[in-house]
């Protein structure tokens, strides 16, 4: 089994009122990981996800951009170890 890694991503610009956490929790569900999305009260979007590196990659990426019609200006990616403690991607 792969090692899992956790990651927090705080995403910043027009994200909320788009339905980020929407495709958020979407996204990170397709791609098998775990963990949170919910607004901050600065107008950002905090998601903590663990899975697979390859994967998070993969979410990161899908964060730099969002949804249709989001307006992501800077995201701010921090790595660590998985704590497993989530049982699947939810809205928090």
């Amino acid at each position: 089994m792969a090692k899992l890694k956790r990651l927090t991503v705080k995403i910043k610009g027009l994200v909320q009122g788009v339905s980020f956490r929407y495709w958020t929790i979407i996204k990170a569900r397709e791609l098998g990981l775990n963990g949170f999305v919910r607004n901050e009260p600065d107008g950002s979007v905090l998601a903590v996800a663990e899975g697979p590196e390859p994967k998070l990659k993969e979410f990161l990426a899908w964060c730099k951009t969002g949804p249709q019609y989001a307006q992501v200006k800077k995201v701010e990616a921090n790595w660590g170890p998985a704590t497993r403690e989530f049982g699947d991607f939810q809205v928090k």
